[in-house]
C-alpha cells in the first residue's frame, strides 16, 4: 500500500485521494504474477491499455514485451511502480508457458505532479512499460505462444481516481525502437548509499560531462524519503551524490535502494545502490536548490557588506557599546589601536567561522538547523543570560576582571573576546545582503561556505579594524579622561536590559519555571562577584570566593533545569492579524484558495523580527489593508528548532530569520520582502492584490 499522512487537503482534492487509497486495497496483487481472472471488473474507458510482443521469442534469450497505456483525454494520468504521496502503481498478472520468467517492469523517467504539499510520481499522454521475459534455453519454439494476461492500475485527473483493469492478450507490432529509447536505460556502475539520522545518501557513477538541467531522484522504494522534499546534487568528479531527507514513516533500513535519476524532464537512468561510503564535499550543481545559487562573487560580496550592516542592527547595539569603550581607551597609543583592532577582528572572525563550521558539520549529520541555531538551545541562552549580568555589574564597577575584561585592561585579550562575544550574539540577526549569502552557504562546498562566514565576520569587525590602522579615524573619538568611568557605569544600562530581554526569552523557550531557576542561577553568580569585587577593592585573593559561592547555585540549576524545562512553554505569542501556524500543508490550502498570502518567519531571541513586527505587521492600518485584500497570514515561530521551518527557510535560500514571504494569487512563487519592513510597503503590497 502506498503511503497516505495524515495531511488535511482540499476538498476538491479528498475524492482522488480516498479513491487512490481504496485503489491501493483492491489493487493488492503482487506487480507481476502467473495466472489471468476470468474478467476485467472496472474496464479501461479513461486509459486504455493493450499488450504487444515483440517478434517470435528465442529459446535462451530475453524476450520484450511491452503493455501500451493510453488515456482518453489529456486530462488523465497514470503513475509508476512507486507512485509517491498518494496513487497506485500498475498490478500485471501474465499467464506465460511453464519455465517462462517475466522481470522487473522497465519505466520511462516519470513526471512530478505536487498538490497540497503531496508530490505524485505520474505520466501524462500515452506511454509504455517494458516487461522482460526470460525464455528457457531448451524451450521448442515454432511460433510466438499465446500470452494473455490481467492488469489493473489507477487513472486520475486533479479532482478525480478511478480503478481501472483490462484483460490482455500479446500481439506482434508496435514501435519496439522508439519504445526502449524511451524507457531509463540501467545504470552499468553500481551505485551506493548511506542512511543518516534524517537525510538518505546516494552516490551514483556518472560522467561529469553528462548535462544535468533539471536532475530528480525517484525512489523506488516506498516510505524510505519525503518525496516533496528538496534534493541537493553535488559532483566529484564522475560520481554524483544526492541528498534526500527521509520520510517520517521510515521502517527499517532497506538492503538496497532502486530508482530513476532523472537528468531532465525526458531522460534519465535506472540505478541501484547497495550500502557503502558516500563522500561529502562536491560542486553543487542544477537542480531543485543548485538552480538559485548566485555567482561567488556576489556571495562574497553579500557576506561582508551583509556583515558590516550587523553594526546598525538593532540586536547587536548592547555588544558595539561595549567595544566602544575599547576604542577610546586604544587611541592612547598607535600599537595599541593596532593590536585591539586585530585582537577584536580575530575574535569576531574566529565565532563566524566556528559557528558556520559547526552549523555545517550539524547539517552533514542530517539535523535540521539553521542560522542561529545556538540561541534555540535553553542551555546556551541560559549561559548568556549569566554572560550579559557577569559583564553588567562589571560595567556597574561591581567586580573587576583586568585580563579578559571588556571595559578594563585595553588589552587584546579583552579586544579578542569582546570579538567573540560580539559575533556570538549579533550573528542570530539576518541582516540586508546576508541571507542570499547565507542561505547559499548551507548548500556550497564547505571551503567556499566557511570563506563566506570568514567575510561576515570580517565585516562586522570592518569598522573597528580601520579605527585600529588609520589615526584619522581614531582623533574623531574622544580623549581618555575620568568620563570614560562615568561612560562605563551608563553602559550598564543597555547591558542590564539584554539580560532582562534573556531572562524574557528563558521563559519563551522552557516555561517560567525554567526561567526562575536560571535567575537563582544569575542571583548566585552575582553574589559571588559582589563578594569578589569586596575582596578585589581590599587586596585580598578574590576569585577562588567566587567559586565557593557560586558553586551551589551552578550545581543546583545543573540538576533542576533540565527537570523543569518545557519545550515551547512560553503561551501563544498573540497578533491582531490571527495568523494560521505555518506548516507546508497549510500554505498550500492558503494558495489554493486563490487568495493573497501573507508569511513572516520570527523568533523571539531576533530583535529585528520583533522591531519589524511592532513597526510594521502588528499595525491597525496593516490588518485593515489585509482584511480589505482578504489576505491569508501564516507565521512560523522559529524560537525552538523547527525541523519543518529549518526545511522550508533552506528551500527559499535563507538560513535564517527574519524572512517575509508574499504569494499573489495564482502566482508560481513567492516574492521575498525586505528584511526591514514598513507599514506602508505592507499595505502597498494588499492593496496591489485587491
Amino acid at each position: 500500500m502506498s503511503r497516505a499522512r495524515n495531511f488535511p487537503l482540499p476538498i476538491r482534492y479528498f475524492a482522488a485521494w480516498m479513491l487512490a487509497l481504496v485503489a491501493s486495497v483492491l489493487l493488492a496483487a503482487p506487480a507481476l504474477a502467473q495466472g489471468t481472472p476470468a474478467a476485467a471488473r472496472y474496464g479501461d474507458e479513461n486509459i486504455a491499455a493493450a499488450l504487444y510482443a515483440d517478434g517470435v521469442p528465442v529459446a535462451g534469450r530475453e524476450w520484450m514485451l511491452a503493455l501500451r497505456f493510453t488515456p482518453k483525454a489529456s486530462e488523465w494520468h497514470g503513475y509508476w511502480s512507486n507512485p509517491g504521496d498518494a496513487g497506485q502503481g500498475m498490478r500485471l498478472l501474465l499467464d506465460l508457458p511453464d519455465g517462462w520468467q517475466a522481470g522487473e517492469a522497465r519505466y520511462p523517467v516519470p513526471q512530478r505532479l505536487t498538490i497540497s504539499g503531496l508530490m505524485n510520481h505520474i505520466y501524462e499522454g500515452p506511454y509504455t512499460v517494458l516487461v522482460p521475459v526470460t525464455v528457457p534455453a531448451g524451450a521448442a519454439i515454432r511460433t510466438a505462444p499465446r500470452i494473455t494476461g490481467h492488469v489493473e492500475y489507477l487513472a486520475c485527473t486533479d479532482k478525480i481516481c478511478v480503478p481501472q483493469d483490462a484483460l490482455l492478450e500479446a500481439r506482434q507490432g508496435g514501435d519496439f525502437a522508439r519504445w526502449r529509447a524511451e524507457v531509463a536505460p540501467p545504470l552499468d556502475a553500481g551505485a551506493s548509499f548511506e542512511i543518516g539520522r534524517r537525510v538518505l545518501r546516494l552516490a551514483i557513477p556518472l560522467p561529469a560531462s553528462v548535462s544535468l538541467a533539471d536532475p530528480h531522484v525517484f525512489i523506488g522504494n516506498e516510505n524510505l524519503v519525503d518525496y516533496a522534499a528538496p534534493q541537493t546534487f553535488r559532483r566529484l568528479g564522475d560520481v554524483l551524490t544526492v541528498d534526500i531527507p527521509l520520510s517520517e514513516y521510515r521502517a527499517d533500513t532497506p538492503s538496497a535502494v532502486v530508482g530513476i535519476l532523472a537528468f531532465d524532464g525526458l531522460t534519465g537512468v535506472e540505478f541501484g545502490a547497495i550500502p557503502g561510503v558516500v563522500p561529502s564535499g562536491g560542486e553543487l550543481v542544477a537542480g531543485s536548490q543548485g538552480a538559485a545559487i548566485p555567482p561567488l562573487w556576489t556571495l562574497v560580496l553579500g557576506a561582508l557588506a551583509g556583515g558590516l550592516l550587523l553594526n546598525i542592527m538593532p540586536c547587536v547595539f548592547p555588544i558595539l557599546s561595549l567595544k566602544a569603550l575599547s576604542l577610546v581607551r586604544a587611541g592612547e597609543s598607535e600599537a595599541k589601536a593596532r593590536a585591539e583592532g586585530l585582537a577584536y577582528t580575530a575574535g569576531v572572525v574566529l565565532a563566524c567561522v566556528a559557528l558556520g563550521a559547526l552549523l555545517l558539520a550539524l547539517r552533514a549529520a542530517g539535523e535540521q538547523v539553521g542560522w542561529a541555531f545556538q540561541l534555540q538551545e535553553p542551555g546556551v541562552v541560559v549561559a548568556l543570560l549569566v554572560l550579559a549580568a557577569m559583564i553588567t555589574a562589571n560595567f556597574a564597577g561591581m567586580f573587576e576582571l583586568p585580563s579578559l575584561s571588556v571595559s578594563g585592561g585595553g588589552k587584546p585579550a579583552g579586544a579578542f573576546a569582546t570579538g567573540l562575544l560580539a559575533a556570538f550574539v549579533a550573528t542570530p540577526c539576518t541582516g540586508p545582503f546576508m541571507a542570499a549569502a547565507l542561505g547559499a552557504a548551507l548548500l556550497l562546498p564547505v571551503p567556499q561556505a566557511l570563506l563566506l562566514f570568514a567575510l561576515l565576520g570580517l565585516g562586522l569587525a570592518l569598522p573597528f579594524l580601520l579605527l585600529g590602522f588609520i589615526p584619522a579615524l581614531r582623533r574623531m573619538l574622544p580623549r581618555p579622561g575620568p568620563w570614560m568611568e562615568r561612560f562605563r557605569r551608563i553602559m550598564a544600562i543597555p547591558m542590564g536590559l539584554t539580560a532582562l530581554a534573556l531572562v524574557w526569552l528563558t521563559v519563551q523557550l522552557g516555561g517560567r519555571p525554567f526561567a526562575l531557576i536560571a535567575l537563582l542561577l544569575v542571583i548566585g553568580v552575582l553574589l559571588a562577584l559582589f563578594v569578589v569585587g569586596r575582596l578585589q577593592r581590599a587586596g585580598k585573593m578574590a576569585w577562588p570566593a567566587f567559586g565557593l559561592v557560586a558553586a551551589p547555585f551552578i550545581a543546583f540549576a545543573l540538576i533542576a533545569l533540565p527537570s523543569v524545562y518545557e519545550a515551547g512553554g512560553a503561551a501563544a505569542k498573540e497578533s491582531i492579524h490571527n495568523p494560521q501556524a505555518f506548516s507546508a500543508e497549510a500554505l498550500s490550502q492558503a494558495r489554493a484558495s486563490g487568495r493573497p498570502v501573507f508569511v513572516w518567519f520570527t523568533a523571539d531571541w531576533c530583535v529585528t523580527c520583533k522591531v519589524n513586527e511592532a513597526a510594521a505587521i502588528e499595525r491597525d492600518g496593516v490588518r485593515e489593508a489585509f482584511e480589505a485584500a482578504g489576505v491569508v497570514t501564516m507565521v512560523g515561530d522559529w524560537t525552538v528548532r523547527d525541523e519543518a521551518i529549518t526545511q522550508f527557510l533552506t528551500q527559499q535560500g535563507a538560513a535564517g530569520v527574519p524572512l517575509y514571504l508574499w504569494y499573489a494569487p495564482g502566482a508560481s512563487a513567492p516574492q521575498q520582502l525586505p528584511q526591514v519592513l514598513t507599514a506602508d510597503l505592507l499595505v502597498a503590497q494588499a492593496s496591489g492584490d485587491r
